[in-house]
C-alpha cells in the first residue's frame, strides 16, 4: 500500500483533491492507510465530523504516535469530551501539555483552559494565563479572548477593563464568536449600540445555539433586549 501511494504523481493528487468529495475522501483514506500522518489526522477529523467518533479517535491516535501535533491535540479533545473513548480529563491534559510544549497554539489554548478550570490537573490560573498569552502571541483568537477575560475579571493580573476591551476587540477581529460578543458588551457599555449590533450579528454567525441563547439572556438581563434580534439562530 505504501509503495503504490508513494507512486501517485503530484498531478494525480492535485486532480483528485480538486475532484468530487468522494475522490478527495478516497485519497485521504489511501494516504492514511499508507501511514501518512497528515492524512491520518484529516481522516480522523472527517470521521469525527460525520459521527464516527470511535474511528476518528483511532486515526488521531495513529497520527499522534507519529508526532502529529494537531492529532495529539485532537486526541486530547476526545479524552476531554468523550468522543469515541471514555472521558479521561487527566489524559486529555497530558495530550494538551505535550502538544503545547511542542509549540501548537491550539494545544496551548486547551491546556490553558484545563489549568484554569482544574480539569485533570491542579487548578493554576497563573500558569493558565501564561499559556493563553503564548497562544495569543501566535494569533489564536480564542486565547486572545481569554486573556481579555483575565483582565476584565482581575484573575492573576489587576482588573483593567480598558485592556480587556482591547483584547476582546482583537479576538473579535480574529473571528472568535465569544470575543465578538464580549467586544459587543464593551461597545454597549461605551454607548455605541450600532457597532455592538454589528458585532452581535458577527458572533451569531459561528456561535453555538447554546451560546446564542445565553447571549440573548445576558442582553435581556442588562436592559438591551432590543439588540437580541441581531443574534439570529445559526443555521445547521
Amino acid at each position: 500500500m505504501t509503495e503504490s501511494f508513494d507512486q501517485i504523481s503530484r498531478e494525480d493528487i492535485a486532480a483528485r483533491l480538486s475532484g468530487s468529495p468522494e475522490a478527495r475522501a478516497a485519497l485521504i483514506r489511501e494516504g492514511a492507510e499508507a501511514g501518512v500522518a497528515e492524512a491520518q489526522a484529516v481522516l480522523g477529523q472527517m470521521l469525527l465530523d460525520t459521527g464516527d467518533a470511535a474511528a476518528g479517535f483511532g486515526w488521531f491516535e495513529k497520527a499522534a504516535r507519529q508526532g502529529h501535533l494537531m492529532a495529539l491535540n485532537m486526541l486530547g479533545r476526545c479524552y476531554d469530551l468523550g468522543w469515541g473513548v471514555a472521558i479521561d480529563k487527566a489524559r486529555a491534559a497530558d495530550c494538551f501539555r505535550i502538544a503545547a510544549d511542542r509549540g501548537l497554539d491550539w494545544a496551548m489554548y486547551n491546556y490553558g483552559t484545563a489549568l484554569a478550570l482544574g480539569e485533570g490537573l491542579t487548578e493554576d490560573k497563573a500558569a493558565a494565563l501564561g499559556w493563553f498569552e503564548k497562544a495569543a502571541a501566535m494569533g489564536n483568537a480564542k486565547a486572545i479572548n481569554h486573556v481579555g477575560s483575565f483582565h476584565e475579571d482581575g484573575w492573576v493580573v489587576p482588573r483593567d477593563v480598558k485592556k480587556a476591551a482591547a483584547f476582546y476587540a482583537r479576538a473579535a477581529e480574529g473571528g472568535d464568536f465569544r470575543g465578538a460578543f464580549n467586544h459587543a458588551r464593551m461597545l454597549i457599555a461605551a454607548g455605541d449600540r450600532a457597532a455592538a449590533r454589528r458585532w452581535l450579528a458577527r458572533s451569531a454567525e459561528t456561535a453555538t445555539p447554546a451560546f446564542v441563547g445565553k447571549a440573548k439572556a445576558w442582553l435581556a438581563a442588562n436592559g438591551v433586549a432590543e439588540l437580541a434580534d441581531a443574534m439570529k439562530e445559526p443555521t445547521a
